[in-house]
């Protein structure tokens, strides 16, 4: 999309330099997609901050490793039968 902007020479400088783009556009897009990344992360830090994840601890998943372990085995020796 072709779009006019003006933009600060010393900021579209220090982009260039940054980024290591070889063109303007290259730099532009380059700080675009950084900032949209770093939004994207900040937006979902908050969710999470919000409504933290739930993770089980390692004791928690060996004993449904376990469980699932035995189960398979006892399906094996009844097939087997």
């Amino acid at each position: 999309m072709k779009t006019t902007v003006d933009i600060p020479e010393n900021l579209l400088k220090d982009s260039l330099d940054f980024s290591g783009a070889r063109s303007k556009k290259d730099a532009i897009v380059t700080a675009l997609e950084f900032y949209t990344r770093h939004e994207r992360v900040r937006r979902l830090s908050g969710e999470i901050q919000k409504k933290p994840l739930n993770f089980r601890s390692n004791d928690e998943i060996e004993k449904a490793d376990f469980s699932e372990t035995t189960r398979q085995l006892e399906d094996f020796k009844k097939a087997k039968s």
